[in-house]
């Protein structure tokens, strides 16, 4: 099989855009990742689509790492996936535990038949085939057979209300924050991220209508839709974990987070406030050491650099802090090899990290699964750029179980009732979109 392409420029990009992913459903393998033309300096494109495996890898963490190595090499071309927050236990004598009601592999990826690139207006379609015939049939196909897929997402589901529970009430988070604080004052680590989850059983749902209103609401840069069979990742990620473009390395941790105000003054000074925060700063400087930390394990000496340190950017729920943390590898080192040695993400961690897991594994009630991992791809130029998995929804339909997962890093400084505040911050874009279906 030989990857071809053809490139069309596009009278209609957001149209196109919008039928696009109303046909992809018709695969059992779907990765759309969408950056909602958020306007960022390290972006390659505005919306990436790769649909039906041709090959693909689907695994525990138990040698994950390798396995994707061996499979990232041995494809050598475009592959899409999923690493979960559990293959820690692949790379640290780690642990998982707790309850999962998800049932998601620990690590997932395949090479796409189809990709689909779009950039301003042009699209490029790259096809695993012998002939061009299917680009063209296709491009005809999603470009006018509009009516029908708009039918589907305007269609009613049978599914009836989402009632959300709690796996822990207010008080009992108030106490395992409390735990955390203790192992902060006696000096075990400095900071952790400590999350809950919320969740539905016995319920169904539309997950691209779900989809389309949660990325309405956010409008986030690394949002992304994944299909795989029968289990489901909608996420309105802000942040990214980490990207390789030739051989310089970015990562891009979010740490501190304010509510937005429909009032422009007020929304201002919510701005001003978090800039000038000294506690989410502190947490944000804490995981920039940490990654840094990470990234000179593969960087070439003295190219670890912070390009942006706690710029406050605005999205359309929250206000987040973000830093930019760079560095240069040597062209020999494997890609894979850069993220082993720097995942979980120290966003979704702490510090010292792995101090900081084994407690989070202690505290937490969930198995965080596909939370707090990572989406996105590989490119053949061995390339690549990964997103963490925040403000997401998960869906397994054979099980019919839903879960949205929320956290914030606690420090010494921390309030147990203003980080749970925070949480639900967090949590509001994915509670209004499931109790609103």
């Amino acid at each position: 099989m030989v990857r071809k392409s053809k490139k069309y420029i596009l009278d209609h990009p957001a149209k196109f855009k919008e039928h696009l992913l109303h046909w992809a459903q018709q695969f059992e393998e779907i990765i759309w990742l969408d950056s909602n033309t958020y306007s960022q300096k390290y972006s390659s494109y505005d919306v990436i689509l790769a649909v039906d495996a041709f090959t693909s890898i689907k695994t525990d963490y138990a040698s994950g790492f390798d396995k994707l190595k061996e499979y990232q090499e041995k494809a050598n071309d475009w592959i899409f996936g999923y690493l979960s927050y559990d293959l820690k236990n692949d790379t640290e004598a780690l642990v998982s535990a707790n309850i999962d009601s998800l049932d998601f592999p620990d690590l997932f990826f395949f090479q796409p038949k189809k990709i689909f690139l779009l950039k301003g207006s042009v699209v490029e379609m790259q096809y695993l085939t012998m002939v061009d015939d299917e680009i063209s049939e296709d491009f005809n196909q999603i470009s006018f057979n509009t009516a029908a897929s708009l039918a589907d997402d305007n269609k009613e589901t049978d599914c009836g209300k989402i009632k959300i529970s709690l796996r822990i009430t207010k008080d009992v988070y108030k106490e395992k924050v409390q735990k955390m604080l203790h192992h902060i004052y006696r000096g075990d680590i400095y900071e952790a991220n400590f999350c809950q989850e919320f969740y539905a059983e016995n319920s169904c749902l539309n997950p691209l209508q779900t989809y389309h209103h949660l990325n309405q609401i956010s409008a986030p840069p690394f949002a992304v839709y994944l299909k795989m069979n029968q289990k489901y990742l909608l996420s309105a990620s802000p942040e990214r974990y980490l990207k390789k473009e030739g051989n310089k390395i970015i990562s891009q941790p979010i740490k501190g987070t304010a509510k937005r105000s429909t009032i422009e003054e007020e929304d201002r000074m919510l701005i001003v406030n978090l800039e000038k925060d000294p506690k989410e700063r502190s947490e944000n400087v804490m995981i920039v050491d940490l990654v840094r930390n990470d990234l000179s394990k593969t960087a070439s000496k003295g190219t670890v650099k912070v390009e942006e340190l706690c710029e406050v950017h605005s999205f359309k729920q929250v206000h987040q802090m973000i830093s930019t943390v760079v560095s240069e590898i040597d062209h020999l080192i494997s890609p894979v090899d850069v993220i082993r040695t720097t995942f979980p993400m120290g966003s979704m961690t702490g510090a010292p990290k792995i101090s900081a897991m084994k407690i989070i594994e202690d505290l937490e009630e969930s198995k965080r699964g596909l939370y707090s991992g990572a989406v996105g791809y590989f490119t053949p130029e061995n390339d690549f750029d990964f997103n963490v998995v925040i403000r997401s929804i998960l869906y397994n339909e054979e099980k019919q179980y839903v879960s949205y997962t929320v956290g914030g890093a606690i420090t010494a400084q921390s309030d147990p009732d203003k980080e749970y505040e925070e949480c639900l911050i967090k949590a509001k874009a994915m509670r209004e979109v499931l109790e609103g279906l």
